[in-house]
């Protein structure tokens, strides 16, 4: 009998170890799956959802303080049923009553058997579940409260004991330093975009052309992207149009596109050289002033010619551009790429030229806009066709929103698009 006692009891200890043991992993998984995320309404919602896994627990929610840390400004509810959502939404979120306020004002962790019998308590809203239990644990960001976490009604029926509210309280922490990262990685990434947005230029007046560009920025955060994109209007009626990626998205990548750009834009004053030679110029002179990063480009240059228009092009290893008539029919400009600047100054640089009819919109574009790693690039290619014919109806700035909103791609680049459009007939 002694003995199967003491077996009992080492039986009892291992699964009360084994217990133990999945908690920790559970709470180690937790803290990684909300270290990944890079978006703070991705991060609140997973703090919730991983903090009811943690203990099994029906509803989740946290409210985020308001700056007097006295009401709450935010409320991420889950669990809630669709018709439990639209009545909560009716009657309002909640600001921080009843025994959420009591966490407001005492920022400890609190567990309640049984809420209607907590001094606290103010009753529940029209149409909000009628909860007993509670679990709420403060998150804290660089020592001041950001809000609170409450969680309600375990699923086994069984109330919250230390076990839960030990293994929240360890995950509030992690939760807060999530927080303070995914605050840091916005303001830089918004850093990022700000300077890249100011080394790339407003588009000047183009007349008789039309025209329109955009740059969205990687959704990695904190990322400078090499893209850039230039048009410059030259004398009689003829305008030059550029577009290239700098490999890299660093500090050295955005110098170095502004290098670049600021480069180009001396050379194609001179018209008496193709679009061939100046990209060759511009090979020779990045390689005398630095060791730039490779970069691919195309330069265009559109001039009168009868009753439309000359399109005169090299492209450095960059994409090729998509055409769009206004009869809908599209083309990519398919040619010879010639190798990216920075790879070999002596290889040749290949010319070409094209017709282009009255209101012709010729699209330039980085790859960012079509690459997917899970598709081949023709795929992305043949769905921005695609995209073009589908929204060709609409004005130039609002065609070129439309192509970067509805991209092909998996968004893990910046992108870069340049519209220009020839004159009517």
């Amino acid at each position: 009998m002694r003995l199967r006692s003491e077996v009992g009891r080492i039986d009892e200890q291992l699964r009360a170890l084994m217990s133990s043991m999945d908690r920790l992993q559970g709470l180690l998984d937790a803290v990684v799956a909300i270290s990944r995320e890079v978006e703070l309404p991705a991060v609140l919602r997973r703090i919730v959802t991983t903090a009811m896994d943690l203990v099994g627990a029906r509803y989740g929610a946290l409210g985020v303080l308001n700056e007097s840390g006295e009401h709450l400004e935010q409320f991420i509810p889950v669990g809630l049923s669709e018709q439990e959502s639209t009545a909560l939404a009716e009657s309002g979120l909640p600001r921080g009553l009843g025994v959420l306020g009591h966490l407001i004002r005492y920022p400890e962790p609190l567990r309640i058997d049984d809420i209607p019998a907590h001094p606290s308590s103010a009753g529940f809203p029209p149409g909000h579940p009628s909860l007993r239990s509670l679990l709420g644990v403060a998150i804290s960001v660089r020592g001041e409260i950001y809000g609170d976490l409450y969680l309600s009604e375990r699923l086994d029926g069984k109330p919250f004991d230390v076990h839960d509210e030990n293994v929240v309280v360890a995950l509030a922490g992690a939760a807060g330093i999530a927080i303070e990262n995914v605050r840091l990685f916005e303001r830089t990434r918004l850093g990022a975009e700000q300077f890249q947005r100011l080394l790339l230029p407003t588009l000047p007046d183009l007349r008789p052309f039309t025209a329109a560009a955009i740059y969205r920025p990687a959704a990695e955060p904190s990322q400078l992207g090499g893209d850039w994109y230039d048009a410059i209007p030259l004398p009689g009626n003829v305008v030059a149009v550029v577009i290239g990626d700098v490999v890299g998205h660093d500090l050295q990548a955005a110098a170095a596109m502004a290098s670049t750009r600021n480069m180009m834009r001396a050379l194609l004053f001179d018209r008496s050289n193709p679009p061939g030679a100046v990209l060759a110029q511009l090979d020779r002179a990045l390689e005398a002033v630095a060791s730039n990063p490779v970069t691919t480009t195309t330069l265009a240059r559109i001039e009168p010619e009868g009753s439309g228009w000359r399109l005169h092009w090299s492209t450095a290893g960059h994409l090729p551009p998509l055409l769009l008539t206004r009869e809908r029919r599209v083309a990519y400009l398919l040619a010879e790429p010639g190798l990216p600047l920075g790879v070999d100054t002596d290889k040749p640089r290949p010319d070409h030229s094209r017709f282009l009819p009255p209101d012709t919109t010729m699209i330039f574009f980085t790859d960012g806009l079509v690459e997917h790693p899970d598709r081949p690039i023709d795929e992305g290619l043949e769905a921005l066709a695609d995209l073009a014919v589908e929204h060709a109806a609409l004005p130039l700035p609002a065609f070129v929103q439309a192509l970067a909103d509805h991209h092909p791609s998996d968004g893990h680049d910046d992108m870069a698009i340049l519209a220009v459009r020839t004159p009517p007939a």
